[in-house]
């Protein structure tokens, strides 16, 4: 019996235990699942008899060491900043680790030491980073065995909400960490565009724009997504003339949110004390300390703008009750997004992931489109949940049962790594149309 240890139970989780637990009886797994709620964490396993709900604070030193010591493999689905504590735990007991989030500095300064004890930290394997990586790998592979050379590469990715689901002014639902959707974009990006590097700043990304087609699914607009060409050499496309990574949006969404971070919305200072205050007081008197009152009155006048709809239906002029004694206006704003926002339980979230590239073979320029959507059952079983959890997923199985042998530090880039699990996600459901033009 193999002990497969789970830190985290939250959104983006469900669909990554499912997983688990189907596959633990054939494969003799054990799942223990820790959350800092014990009930989130039982009703994720329901009544298999493969998993155990835990819960603890991850800063337990002895809760933390003890449940590593008796696992074979670990993943952390928690917040990017904690995931330093249970790869410090991993690499002193020798165990494995998987990640969807970006990999951390602080692993990453142990590459050395991780490949030494011959113990695989898997990183970025979830959607984006993850299957982003993964596809484009493939496709890239694919172009230069045709002796193709590549000059463009755009990657695009966003959670979005399923058509049928889709009734607010926003076009978008939360169906995955609100804090990551309110501080999105705040590094700005940079990236390459037609042989020049271009460093755009979080008050001009969602200014842009601009919009990508996408067949059967209309146009959407995207904003440039961090660094983008710190990958570049990941992909060998340090010569392409133009290597970007988005994020998509509704076209809406994008006009909407330009104005939101204009009013200050996702600073994370100054905190405010609530003082008995109600969201209509408390939205106040932010405006009223950075002199944005009139802006705020001049954004909503014409009833009939997009805008004016947008922030209507947020409804920070609602005497609504607040719950906390202190709120950042990012705060403010996650309380109000999680509650506007939110998923139905009949709603459906949607994922499309869309690659473009630019290349020339034999002389002659061509262009491939690779194209991927999912859509989610519900608001727990959400595409999102999907294509973050089942990477992970086929990941843990091909090294517990020794499919997947290579050692160290890595992002899914290598063909080891990203052959098996495209295979297996295209019988899940999960798999690209390619368009040659």
């Amino acid at each position: 019996m193999k002990n497969i240890l789970l830190f985290g139970a939250g959104k983006s989780a469900t669909v990554l235990i499912d997983y688990l637990l189907n596959n633990a009886a054939k494969e003799q797994w054990h799942l223990y699942v820790v959350d800092a709620n014990h009930e989130l964490a039982a009703s994720k396993i329901g009544s298999s008899p493969h998993g155990t709900p835990l819960s603890f604070d991850i800063a337990d030193t002895d809760a933390r060491a003890g449940y590593v010591a008796k696992s074979s493999l670990v993943i952390s689905m928690l917040p990017a900043a904690l995931h330093s504590l249970v790869a410090t735990e991993c690499l002193a007991q020798g165990k494995h680790l998987l990640t969807a989030s970006y990999v951390d500095p602080t692993i990453r300064a142990h590459a050395e030491d991780i490949a030494a004890k011959d113990l695989i930290f898997l990183c970025e394997m979830g959607l984006d980073p993850g299957i982003d990586h993964m596809s484009a790998m493939q496709l890239i592979a694919d172009i230069r065995n045709q002796g193709g050379s590549i000059h463009s590469f755009l990657s695009h990715c966003g959670g979005l909400v399923a058509p049928e689901s889709d009734d607010n002014p926003w076009h978008y639902k939360i169906s995955w960490n609100p804090r990551n959707i309110v501080l999105a974009g705040k590094a700005g990006a940079v990236y390459r565009e037609n042989g020049r590097e271009a460093h755009t700043g979080y008050s001009d990304l969602f200014a842009n724009r601009r919009q990508v087609p996408v067949t059967g699914q209309g146009n959407w607009g995207w904003y440039a997504n961090r660094d983008s060409l710190s990958y570049a050499p990941l992909y060998g496309l340090e010569d392409a003339s133009t290597f970007i990574r988005t994020t998509l949006r509704h076209p809406d969404f994008m006009e909407g949110w330009e104005q939101i971070i204009g009013l200050g919305l996702t600073a994370e200072t100054p905190v405010y004390t609530t003082d008995g205050r109600s969201l209509q007081e408390l939205f106040q008197h932010h405006l009223n300390e950075h002199g944005l009152s009139d802006t705020y009155q001049q954004l909503t006048a014409d009833a009939q703008s997009v805008v004016a709809r947008q922030l209507a239906f947020l409804a920070f002029d609602t005497p609504l009750p607040l719950s906390r004694p202190q709120y950042s206006p990012a705060d403010l704003l996650q309380e109000v997004l999680e509650t506007k926002l939110a998923l139905q339980p009949a709603d459906k979230d949607m994922i499309i992931m869309l690659h473009e590239i630019g290349y020339e073979l034999a002389g002659e320029k061509k262009e491939v489109r690779s194209c991927l959507v999912v859509k989610g059952e519900d608001h727990l079983r959400t595409a999102m949940a999907k294509t973050v959890g089942l990477p992970l997923g086929i990941a843990a199985k091909l090294i517990l049962n020794g499919t997947l042998t290579v050692r160290g530090l890595h992002i899914p880039v290598i063909k080891e790594i990203y052959e098996p699990v495209l295979k297996e996600l295209a019988t899940l459901g999960v798999a690209f149309t390619e368009d040659h033009v």
